[in-house]
């Protein structure tokens, strides 16, 4: 075998290897893509049908309408407990972006001005306090459940957004404040001091030249918090009660755990719930890469 032979091989195991790996990625949300968008008795046909032989958007219209698909009306496919509890995936999906987005926006303001902070002024107790900041990231937030519950209760708090708001906002400041100090500490001084020779004020110069120069940072720390605060679980089942601040991967477990589960509304639940990360990174994917990057180079 030439030497030319031997490389293409190993170019084409590459790529079957790279091609086996995004199957076993891709292959749960395939499924569900397509079971979202089939009735249950095509589902369980046996052999299974991996792509849909009659393609439905019956499935979606009953969870955003309520118009009941025609198949359903079959006697024993109907499920009440099913039904309520998959009508409120819409709602709790609201909620979920309104409490992840205000913990991105707490997160960027917040974080960049604390970490500027430490990055650039040196004040009595600075180390101590960053420490402590660290220490409390390293803290698994399930230590703390039942007295973070306590106070939440005591300030009658329960079942609101703020609850979870300031509860997920405290679980990623830490994050975002040790990494953007990081970053800040290693950003050109040049032209910062040079604005604050030239009149600027120290926030002056963090918003007309640090935030822009930092923009890839602030992209990276900010999809992480969004993704922790949209995919967060266990505060917000046991700080939420009702829809008014029930979030998606709440209520989908509701919907799975119901013992007459509709597996085609589960399925739907896990395809609207994934929608808003999966444009977050296509929207945000060149710049994501670049912070990330940047952020692990430091």
């Amino acid at each position: 075998m030439t030497r030319k032979q031997r490389s293409w091989l190993g170019v084409a195991f590459l790529y079957l290897c790279g091609l086996a790996l995004m199957l076993y990625i891709l292959g749960p949300f395939l499924w569900v893509l397509s079971a979202s968008f089939q009735m249950e008795t095509e589902l369980f046909k046996q052999p299974p049908n991996w792509i849909p032989a009659r393609p439905t958007l019956g499935n979606y219209l009953y969870v955003f309408t309520g118009e009941i698909p025609q198949a359903y009306t079959e006697r024993g496919l109907l499920r009440s407990p099913i039904t309520q509890e998959a009508r409120l995936l819409p709602a709790g999906l609201v909620n979920s972006l309104v409490i992840a987005l205000g913990v991105t926006a707490a997160n960027l303001l917040l974080g960049a001005l604390a970490a500027y902070t430490f990055a650039r002024e040196r004040f009595r107790g600075r180390d101590q306090v960053y420490l402590f900041i660290l220490g409390s990231r390293l803290l698994p937030p399930i230590a703390v459940a039942i007295p973070i519950y306590m106070i939440v209760n005591e300030l009658n708090l329960l079942d609101t957004k703020r609850a979870l708001l300031l509860l997920h906002g405290a679980f990623t400041l830490p994050f975002t404040i040790w990494v953007l100090t990081t970053y800040f500490q290693n950003l050109p001084r040049d032209i910062e001091e040079a604005a604050l020779v030239d009149g600027c004020t120290r926030f002056a110069a963090l918003r007309h030249i640090v935030l822009p120069v930092a923009a890839p940072g602030l992209v990276a720390v900010g999809a992480f918090a969004f993704l922790f605060s949209y995919s967060e679980f266990p505060f917000a089942l046991f700080t939420t009660q009702t829809i008014n601040a029930k979030t998606i991967p709440v209520l989908i477990s509701a919907v799975a755990n119901n013992p007459d589960a509709s597996y085609t509304l589960i399925a739907v639940g896990v395809m609207i719930s994934i929608l808003p990360p999966l444009l977050l990174a296509l929207l945000l994917r060149n710049v994501l890469t670049t912070g990330l990057s940047s952020l692990l180079g430091r």
